[in-house]
């Protein structure tokens, strides 16, 4: 078989158990009818020349050793085996009489080739036991024979007694012509079979390669499909049951690329909304902010049945204001139009600046040496502090611990290390609250996700966290929320854990290089 059908026949392949079911089914059945042909030739072959042996032997005792005088000589006896043993059917003879009474004398054609030793005893039992005559037994003595071997020689014995006192003969014959002949047939039956099983498993490979082709076919067409080409089809040929499959893929990838092109069309009509709706709004807000602000430095001096409805405008138009913010940037990075501006930052300083721009200090601790430079985008690591350190200090407890360290980076997925430096940038932040609720911890990251329904409302916008994930994926990295333990493994706040490239510089030219090509495609 050629390298090719060896490549295809895998341990587990539909080809190989084709292959093998072929094969048995065939060996099988050329094992069953070698074993009857032999059977059936051996038992021709063997009873061709043995009845003939015999019939010329009781031919021979009727004409020869039948004319013998009761009382023959050796030499009479040796001269009547010789004659006997002359014949075609090529046995030798051998001739016991008696000179007296009870003393029996041997004539043998061959004494050299067959005595009295080589027959067996059980046959010479046989041959000299008289049995009554009767209407069902007209004589007292019959031809028997059995089949020996000498060495590896099989021979043909078989004897007589003439009735009425007679000698009694013996006739030796070689079967090995037999043998060789029967040898031969078991060569040649076994190369048949094999041929027989060697034609089988080309049948088989032949009648796979046929029906698996199509399957092979569909089977690429799938992995295509499910690696987002949407527009593969099969080439249908035939009515078969194969054909009608290939039919009812095609029918499915058609739908389903439909299906996911009105999917596409609606969702990017969505964002194409929430973008236009935030532009649209940031011009009122604006005008809004700009209108709370004066209300805010006037809040002191404001009658105080107005001043909550003052300072609730003012936190509500803030809170929108985020909110639009936080839309568009969750717009950018859902067109895939968010892009990094890589500058060399002192990470202690700038968490620091993230702490202090918000008034922070006294309620978060620091644990990060000086010096620890990375290149990255500033502005979006002060986005994923700010909230992961709001979100610990809102819904946690003090005091927020705030750790940096370096370690090597993780292989990625071919197993090469990370670009750049070959270093990881790991931030934890922790508190030391009431930690988070199992079922909520897959969901953090999710957009707007409540962890109680009863409490649709809450201060923030709930695009926080998702959008601080997403800030950590540019940069080729990613965020995780866990629960930490006391020493009797009480939950003991939450701690989440922001990893990154040390340098984002691959990243960066990266998602430069995968714009250029957008914009082309787009062209």
């Amino acid at each position: 078989m050629s390298k090719g059908i060896i490549a295809g026949l895998r341990l587990t392949s539909l080809r190989l158990r084709l292959v093998v079911v072929f094969a048995l089914v065939a060996l099988t059945a050329a094992a069953a009818a070698s074993g009857i042909a032999y059977w059936l030739n051996r038992e021709a072959v063997l009873t061709r020349t043995q009845n003939g042996a015999l019939n010329d032997f009781r031919q021979e005792m009727q004409n020869r050793a039948a004319s013998l005088p009761p009382r023959p000589t050796e030499e009479e006896l040796r001269r009547t085996a010789e004659q006997m043993a002359s014949g075609s059917a090529g046995y030798s003879v051998l001739l016991i009489g008696e000179r007296d009474a009870g003393k029996p004398i041997v004539g043998a054609s061959d004494p050299d080739a067959f005595t009295l030793a080589d027959v067996p005893r059980s046959l010479q039992t046989a041959v000299e036991t008289e049995r009554p005559v009767t209407d069902a037994n007209p004589f007292p003595y019959h031809l028997f024979w059995q089949r020996t071997q000498r060495g590896s020689t099989p021979y043909l014995v078989g004897g007589t007694k003439i009735d009425g006192g007679g000698p009694t003969g013996y006739m030796f014959k070689s079967l090995a012509a037999e043998k060789a002949d029967l040898n031969s047939l078991s060569w040649s039956l076994g190369i048949a079979t094999g041929l027989a099983v060697i034609g089988s498993v080309l049948l088989a490979q032949v009648a796979s390669s046929t029906v698996l082709r199509p399957v092979q076919r569909l089977g690429e067409a799938a992995r295509q499909l499910g690696e987002g080409k949407l527009d593969t089809r099969l080439q249908v040929s035939g009515t078969d049951e194969l054909a009608d499959l290939s039919r009812t893929f095609n029918s499915a990838a058609e739908s389903l690329q439909k299906r996911v092109a009105d999917m596409s069309a609606r969702d990017e009509a969505s964002r194409r909304f929430v973008a236009d709706m935030s532009h649209e709004l940031r011009t009122p807000l604006t005008a809004l902010t700009a209108v709370t602000e004066v209300l805010e430095d006037e809040q002191d001096s404001l009658d105080p049945m107005i001043a909550p409805a003052v300072a609730l405008v003012v936190s509500e138009t803030r809170r929108l204001n985020d909110l639009v913010e936080n839309l568009m940037e969750v717009t950018r990075f859902d067109a895939g139009t968010a892009r990094l501006v890589l500058d060399d930052v002192d990470i202690a300083d700038q968490i620091t600046a993230c702490i202090d721009a918000r008034a922070w200090l006294d309620a978060v601790d620091l644990d990060a040496e000086r010096g620890i430079v990375a290149r990255l985008d500033p502005r979006r690591l002060d986005v994923i502090l700010a909230n992961l350190i709001g979100n610990a200090l809102k819904h946690g407890g003090s005091p927020v611990r705030v750790s940096v360290r370096t370690e090597p980076a993780e292989p990625a997925e071919d197993g090469e290390e990370g670009a750049g430096l070959g270093e990881d940038l790991v931030i934890a932040v922790r508190d030391h609250g009431p930690g988070i609720p199992e079922e909520v911890l897959p969901h953090v990251f999710d957009r707007f996700y409540k962890a109680s329904a009863s409490r649709p409302r809450s201060d923030g916008s709930g695009l926080g966290l998702s959008i601080a994930m997403e800030n950590a994926v540019i940069h080729g990295g990613s965020i995780t929320a866990a629960n930490s333990t006391d020493e009797q493994g009480r939950v003991d706040g939450a701690v989440f854990v922001l990893r990154f490239p040390r340098d984002a510089s691959g990243i960066a030219r990266e998602l430069q290089t995968r714009s250029s090509q957008g914009e082309v495609e787009e062209s």
